[in-house]
């Protein structure tokens, strides 16, 4: 299989930097995967979890928003937070969701759209934890 080079970046961190098989971006409008010789496109990403395929090997890493850039030198996410599943501190990711849950009732219109659809994404990421967790 062709790889292709990949740089995830957060403002704290060049988080992952390498040649890989293959990456899952959670994008704003649909996920989709990237391979080697994909066409340009510039995404908007979603809170998620994206996929690193690299060697046979995956890597998950939950990304909290941000760009996605494939270009011919290959992908570049710069997310607004990126941290390795195996980094997660699940109980306090937990407790995040309930502040965000609490403070729903502080929101009127737009912003409260805004605030419901967030909250959903993060509560995606604990089912998709949760569920993998299982297996």
């Amino acid at each position: 299989m062709a790889t292709f080079h990949f740089d995830l970046v957060s403002p704290e961190k060049l988080a992952f930097s390498g040649e890989v098989d293959q990456v899952d971006v959670p994008g704003i409008e649909g996920d989709f995967g990237v391979l080697a010789g994909h066409a340009p496109v510039v995404a908007v990403i979603r809170p998620g979890i994206l996929t690193v395929t690299a060697g046979g090997t995956q890597h998950r890493i939950i990304v909290l928003g941000g760009l996605a850039e494939v270009s011919d030198k290959g992908l570049t996410v710069l997310a607004d937070v990126a941290t390795s599943v195996q980094d997660l501190d699940r109980a306090q990711f937990a407790d995040t969701i309930s502040g965000m849950e609490e403070k729903l009732a502080e929101h009127e219109g737009s912003e409260l759209h805004r605030a419901i659809e967030r909250l959903d994404h993060f509560k995606s990421i604990q089912h998709q934890l949760t569920s993998t967790a299982m297996h």
